[in-house]
């Protein structure tokens, strides 16, 4: 998940790249990325998210939100990615991002 922000090719492109013999062109590094998991515990078939607004304000930072329908114990539900000067800032706002979420059951 990290390559989408820190990198010009998501990982998933390379790979159909590869498979299919497509040609990969240069891949330009664009800094320092870390990536935060948003976890959910319990039980709903009926999974919301807000606060999306703050958890997106930091620049740089962007959510994954997996659309899975429904959770039941604890299941990963998206991740919150992030570019910053350092790896230590970087992985400050994504983990930012991903608490911001708030996620209703």
């Amino acid at each position: 998940m990290v390559t989408m922000i820190s990198q010009d090719l998501p990982q998933f492109s390379l790979h159909a790249r590869a498979i299919l013999g497509l040609p990969i062109p240069n891949i330009t590094q664009h800094g320092p990325s870390a990536s935060a998991v948003i976890l959910v515990e319990g039980e709903s078939d009926n999974v919301r998210f807000g606060n999306l607004n703050a958890a997106l304000d930091v620049p740089d930072t962007q959510l994954r939100l997996f659309g899975k329908p429904h959770v039941k114990g604890k299941r990963r539900m998206g991740v919150a990615i992030a570019r910053g000067k350092t790896i230590g800032d970087a992985r400050a706002k994504a983990r930012a991002a991903a608490e911001s979420v708030d996620v209703q059951l």
